[in-house]
């Protein structure tokens, strides 16, 4: 039997999560058709202009725009925002500093807090357990 490698294929929303852009953002040609591994390798190691733009300038999906303003996506819902927004917008938020911003953020903050407080204990539960045995 002989073995056939067939090329792994993925939809545009797929791609475009992988790549950090919004969907509806991205030429229509990228949005109509199927990306290829190799292609979306390619779209990673040599960004076209198009790509460039949209990390540059926006629009960022839900969870990029969570990540600039360092908040979660729920902390983005809570605080209304439910749409794409733009660098320029994103940094306009920053700069406005909202209640609702300032709170996600400190609360983002306690959750990264407590994370790294289990994770600490984790490690050193499993250091005793791979103690020396009698």
């Amino acid at each position: 039997m002989t073995s056939h490698q067939s090329t792994q294929t993925m939809k545009p929303a797929t791609a475009a999560k992988k790549l950090g852009v919004y969907l509806e953002a991205t030429p229509a040609e990228f949005q109509e058709g199927v990306v290829s591994r190799t292609e979306l390798n390619a779209l990673q190691s040599d960004p076209p202009e198009w790509l460039q733009e949209l990390r540059r300038n926006g629009p960022h999906p839900r969870p990029v725009v969570a990540a600039k303003l360092g908040i979660s996506i729920a902390g983005l819902a809570r605080g209304g925002i439910t749409e794409p927004l733009t660098t320029e917008q994103i940094d306009a938020l920053k700069r406005e500093l909202p209640e609702w911003l300032e709170k996600e953020r400190a609360t983002q903050a306690e959750v990264r807090k407590e994370t790294a407080r289990i994770k600490a204990k984790n490690e050193e539960r499993a250091a005793k357990s791979d103690g020396p045995r009698s």
